[in-house]
């Protein structure tokens, strides 16, 4: 069972762990840094269906699909999958996945999602109540800017702050049994919301949120940056990633050396034009199960903090000229020691 720490701080005594993984991205992506790293690029941003939405779905599909079989598994071996997305009511996983007949929990954390996502199939692991759980999420370049932007055919003009939303999935097998990556704690994460409104500068607005966890993850573990190989979040891009970094200079914390930003590392910034970077629910979930989890697994990279950020507006509140109230959460991961 885990150890409750404080409000939202806990490790586990019998950390469960991630059996395998899978990375599934698009086109734009997978001609990024990082594309060799994935399992599939798809260069098809409709990947053979009708709409964006469906391509969308069956992204998350092919990367549960991907997850599944690394591992020498059926779907019939995993007990609950835990997804979420961009589009509303989470219909890219719901629609995406629903053939797999595996019982369903949809989640809605914005970019957070893939975090909230582990935490979640975590504590079911290790409770007992499923021996496999997938967590996973997507997102869409399309999907978004049509759902909270503007539609593509408009050609509207991107801000300086502004990030490119990944077409992307990322899926882990979560397990009480077998794995070599560790999720050893976890840190839920709390709403901030410093009264930002411009939805093109998500950096700004999440960045206190991550400060926020990291700090209280923190205070109550006893560990500090010097602990990590790195400390990875979600998408803050290269603004909110130097917010970030000042936010926590100021608390006595410098994270300069070993942070790294899954939206600031996808793209190519001078030669792809994606501005600030990447961000989307498929953003983090992708270069994790890419990037991270690889280096984790071989031994080349043995302890690291995983926060995902996400920006929790609707295109209602928008509309209305509400602030962004934004969240982050936190998984500390240790895998094979070489």
């Amino acid at each position: 069972m885990p150890k409750f720490l404080s409000r939202g701080v806990f490790l586990f005594d019998t950390p469960p762990k991630i059996e395998s993984f899978a990375a599934v991205v698009g086109e734009k992506e997978g001609e990024g840094p990082l594309g060799s790293c994935f399992d599939k690029i798809v260069t098809d941003s409709h990947f053979g269906q009708k709409t964006w939405e469906q391509a969308e779905s069956r992204f998350q599909l092919e990367a549960v699909s991907y997850a599944v079989r690394k591992a020498g598994l059926t779907k019939e071996d995993i007990d609950i999958i835990c997804a979420g997305d961009l589009i509303n009511q989470c219909t890219g996983s719901s629609y995406g996945l629903r053939q797999l007949e595996i019982p369903f929990m949809g989640l809605y954390g914005a970019c957070s999602t893939m975090a909230e996502g582990i935490i979640t199939a975590s504590l079911l692991a290790d409770s007992g109540a499923a021996m496999r759980t997938a967590a996973v999420t997507s997102s869409h370049f399309s999907t978004a800017e049509r759902q909270f932007r503007a539609p593509l055919s408009y050609g509207g003009q991107r801000t300086p702050t502004a990030q490119w939303t990944c077409t992307a999935s990322g899926a882990v097998i979560i397990s009480g049994i077998t794995g070599k990556t560790e999720i050893y704690g976890c840190c839920v994460g709390r709403i901030a919301d410093l009264g930002i409104t411009d939805i093109t500068n998500m950096g700004a607005a999440m960045a206190p949120a991550a400060a926020d966890v990291i700090c209280r993850y923190f205070a109550v573990s006893g560990t500090s940056p010097v602990d990590y190989d790195y400390i990875v979040t979600g998408d803050l891009g290269e603004l909110g990633s130097s917010l970030l970094v000042e936010l926590l200079a100021k608390e006595g914390i410098d994270i300069s050396v070993n942070h790294r930003d899954c939206g600031a590392m996808i793209f190519d910034k001078e030669k792809q034009d994606t501005h600030c970077g990447g961000s989307g629910c498929g953003c983090s979930a992708s270069v994790l199960c890419g990037y991270f989890l690889p280096a984790l697994e071989c031994g080349d990279v043995h302890r690291i903090l995983f926060i995902a950020t996400g920006a929790l507006m609707s295109t209602m509140s928008v509309q209305q000229g509400e602030s962004i109230p934004t969240i982050a959460h936190l998984v500390e991961l240790r895998g094979s020691i070489k």
